[in-house]
Parts: C-alpha cells; sequence; structure tokens
C-alpha cells in the first residue's frame, strides 16, 4: 500500500510543486490538500492520510494548533504530522514538536529529502534534521537550563546506557548512527530508545530530544 500523504499549505503553487514531487514515486499518494489548519483537520477526518505535510503559518487556524489536535498527547491515532518550516520560523517549530508533530523539514529541502523525510515519519520514526536542530537549540540557548539545576527525577529511572543513548539522540543521530558510536547493534539502540520513551513518557525521540536539552542533560554546543 502507498503512504497516504495530505498537503497542507497556504500557497497553491507549493502544494502543486510538493505533489509533482510526491506522486513520481511509486510508494507514495497524494491523497488531498488544506489551505489552512481548519481544512486540515476536516481532511484528516474524511481521508484518514497517514502524513501530513504541514505548513505552520496559515490563515484561520495555524499549523501548531491543527497539529495539536491531529497528534496531541491525547490523541492515540496513526496520522503522523511532519512540519514544513523555514529558518525565520523556527520558533513555531519548536512548539509544532511539542504539539506531536513527528519532525521537520525546511520548504527549500532537495525533492529527495522531502520523499525519504515522508517515508521516515510513515514508518514511525522521527525526522530530525541535525543542522535545524543545532539552529534551533543554539537560537534558545540563553532559555534552555544551564546544566546546574537539578536534574529530573524521571532521568534517575534510566540506566546509564539509556542516558548515552537520549543524550546521541538528542544530538540528532539515527539508530545506525548510535549504534556505530556505541559499538552494539542497531536492534539494541532501538531497545534502549523504547525503554527511554516508556520511562520518560514521551512520544517519540524528536520529544525526547526536546525533553533532554529542556532538562538540562544536554546543553548547546556540548
Amino acid at each position: 500500500m502507498p503512504i497516504r500523504v495530505l498537503l497542507v499549505d497556504d500557497q497553491p503553487l507549493l502544494r502543486t510543486g510538493f505533489r509533482m514531487i510526491l506522486e513520481a514515486e511509486g510508494d507514495i499518494a497524494v491523497i488531498g490538500e488544506a489551505g489552512d489548519g481548519l481544512q486540515a483537520l476536516d481532511q484528516v477526518r474524511a481521508l484518514q492520510p497517514d502524513v501530513v505535510l504541514m505548513d505552520i503559518r496559515m490563515p484561520r487556524m495555524d499549523g501548531v494548533e491543527a497539529t495539536r489536535q491531529i497528534t496531541g498527547p491525547d490523541k492515540d491515532g496513526p496520522v503522523k504530522v511532519l512540519v514544513l518550516t523555514t529558518f525565520d520560523l523556527d520558533e513555531y517549530v519548536v512548539e509544532a514538536l511539542r504539539a506531536g508533530a513527528s519532525g521537520f523539514l525546511l520548504k527549500d529541502a532537495p525533492a529527495a529529502e522531502l520523499v525519504q523525510a515522508i517515508r521516515v515519519v510513515a514508518a514511525g520514526e522521527a525526522m530530525l534534521a541535525p543542522s535545524v536542530t543545532r539552529r534551533l537549540l543554539d537560537m534558545y540557548a540563553e532559555k534552555l537550563p544551564s546544566g546546574e539545576e537539578q536534574v529530573p527525577d524521571a532521568l534517575q529511572t534510566l540506566t546509564e546506557r539509556e542516558v548515552e543513548v537520549l543524550k546521541l539522540v538528542a544530538r540528532g543521530l539515527s539508530n545506525a548512527e548510535i549504534a556505530a558510536d556505541l559499538f552494539v547493534s542497531e536492534t539494541t539502540v532501538k531497545t534502549h530508545v523504547g525503554h527511554v520513551l516508556t520511562k520518560l513518557g514521551l512520544r517519540d525521540r524528536v520529544q525526547a530530544a526536546v525533553f533532554a536539552y529542556e532538562s538540562g542533560l544536554v546543553r548547546p554546543g556540548s
């Protein structure tokens, strides 16, 4: 079955461009479009896409609120949201990740990167681009904990190896890269990541990365 994608952007030309790129792939089908967050909610209910490619700034309802209503903490559905952003909207990306997005992608990303991001998110992984992550966290460095604060009790539940894995996730490394760094199998890494998410009550590795920085476990530039 192809990956069913809903395009959400208030610019028709961009939606047309994304549609052309994605429909050239045999394993991806664009099943609908929406020009704002409210339309996106209606389309998600009607079409049940696998992945929503979500713009941030839109009329009536922005992408952050739409993401929250589609994949928020109280939702347990299969729909994944991949947020589209520009460097000028970094602060909105942080809010979208907290709202439940599975990752983010720059609007000017190469076509191959867009296609790969759709596949990664549809498979249940998180699209956490390291370069953008570093830029985001550097931007918020003054707002993030200094590392001198008391370590949250939740971190005490993690084993030493799970803490190592969480730090590497926060740096934006994939499971394969973490496996190579720790000299373990990729299956072992997946197991550790699963334990981290369960113990910390997090949805995915994107929220794990945000948690690692907000808790002071990892700091920008470290």
